[in-house]
């Protein structure tokens, strides 16, 4: 029983190295099979599920397991076949526990925060940094601005005042700057709160008669940042508070930064005399990006999730899909889900289908070549024409007994084509490379699946020809 305390454990610590939504979508079922003097060994459900934890979380499981056990200097993935027995009473479902790990942490959280720690309690994002943000032409000048914030806060722009729609990057930029301004002044109190969040920490104070307690907090921070100010629209009270820790802030030359969906003047439903505060400094705009901005936010992106997308798909996705960021964002997210679940690499085709199933305009922009040059499959030629032609070799170099690594891969795809999509028993493949035997087309096509696991720019590869044969 000890491991499954120790397991529960590593997995608590995990939650706090790993984002939710990764979290449960990479981490399911696991045990732990070994335990030596330094290395740990885990079990998972799969080989896919092994092969994605050591490409993208084998460093935060490795701090979460020392955490636990600070003698282990080592861990391994291993798939546990008893893993999906009932009776196994070793195995942690990990997307179940996630509720009842996180539970204590927040319990936690909630206790510790008191009086002033409640501010860092709704601190910065630290994931948004300046660095990371895509400029464009659209957004240069907000940048800037937040640039400038951050060598000297409250003595020059101030307020900060960000307007834009929806989606384009502007609690990026606030969270960013509020990060910077912590990186570079570490005895700085900045706190970033949502207009939302403040109108009920208002009402909070009201309630409990607490309101000059609420000023006082506010007084004591060095920079406020406020995001969606046009939802304190029609909420005369919490907007007379704003107006007067404003000005408790402005007089102190504490910076303020500030954000809405339209210019100040056109808040016409707050309060003439709150509008113009926001004025009293440097009022921004970001606009939607261009499609030079489009293209590199998704390839910036795909970075940072560790995930191929080929500059073909990168640009028709950058030229159909232009309203916001967050569009974007969604849309990329939806292509990696498909490929966690299904191992299918975006290609034209299905990048073309999927922006039309998800209520984008039919009439894409430059819809693929390839729905025009699709192959239909008769006979075993034609796998091997779309093969040859896609790898730019002979036909021949593909059937002849050649191990040169620029034939070995194209006829080991040709083979597990046949097998998969025409169903091809191993002997008749043998037949038609040279008089292969049983054994040495199975190995072949067990060797190709192996490579599809690991090396996503081939699988990319197989999933083009994919798309452009069919039955």
């Amino acid at each position: 029983m000890e491991n499954i305390y120790k397991l529960k454990n590593i997995i608590t610590n995990l939650t706090k190295e790993v984002k939710k939504q990764d979290f449960l979508v990479y981490f399911r079922k696991m045990s732990i099979l070994e335990i030596t003097s330094d290395t740990l060994v885990f079990g998972v459900e799969s080989w896919f599920m092994k092969n994605n934890l050591e490409a993208k979380f084998i460093k935060e499981l490795l701090i979460a397991t020392q955490k636990e056990d600070s003698n282990i200097l080592n861990i391994e993935l291993e798939v546990d076949e008893k893993i999906d027995i009932p009776s196994n009473t070793q195995v942690i479902d990990c997307t179940k526990f996630y509720k009842e790990a996180t539970k204590s942490i927040k319990a936690s959280k909630k206790d510790s925060a008191s009086s002033w720690p409640n501010t860092k309690r709704r601190s910065v994002n630290e994931r948004y940094t300046l660095d990371k943000f895509i400029v464009g032409p659209d957004n240069q000048l907000a940048h800037s601005a937040c640039e400038a914030v951050t060598k000297n806060p409250g003595k020059s722009y101030n307020p900060l005042y960000i307007y834009g729609d929806v989606g384009l990057g502007k609690t990026h930029l606030l969270q960013a700057t509020g990060n910077k301004i912590l990186a570079k002044f570490k005895g700085k109190k900045v706190v970033y709160t949502t207009a939302d969040k403040f109108i009920t920490e208002y009402v909070s104070a009201v309630k409990k008669r607490s309101v000059e307690r609420l000023r006082e907090k506010y007084r004591e921070i060095d920079v406020l940042i406020i995001d969606d100010v046009q939802f304190l629209a029609k909420k005369e009270q919490t907007q007379n508070e704003l107006y007067n820790i404003f000005n408790l802030l402005y007089e102190c030359s504490k910076q303020i930064i500030i954000s809405g969906d339209r210019a100040p003047k056109e808040l016409t439903e707050l309060e003439p005399r709150l509008r113009s505060r926001f004025e009293w400094g440097i009022t921004v705009d970001i606009w939607r990006p261009d499609f030079e901005t489009r293209l590199a936010i998704i390839q910036e992106k795909s970075r940072e999730r560790e995930f191929l997308i080929p500059q073909d798909v990168s640009e028709f996705i950058a030229a159909n899909v232009t309203e916001n960021v967050r569009e974007l964002e969604w849309v990329l997210n939806q292509l990696i889900a498909e490929y966690e679940l299904t191992g299918n690499t975006p290609t034209l085709n299905r990048v073309a289908a999927k922006l039309k199933q998800l209520s984008y305009t039919s009439d894409l922009l430059w819809a693929p070549k390839q729905t025009i040059n699709r192959i239909q499959i008769k006979s075993y030629e034609d796998i091997l024409d779309a093969v040859s032609n896609h790898f730019w070799i002979e036909k021949e170099g593909i059937l002849w007994p050649n191990r040169k690594k620029e034939f070995m891969i194209p006829r080991q795809v040709s083979m597990y084509l046949l097998k998969t999509k025409m169903h091809y028993t191993y002997q008749r493949i043998g037949n038609i490379f040279d008089g292969r035997n049983h054994a040495a087309v199975l190995y072949s096509c067990n060797k190709l699946a192996g490579l599809l696991k690991k090396d996503q720019k081939l699988l990319h590869e197989v999933n083009i020809i994919k798309d452009w044969i069919w039955l």
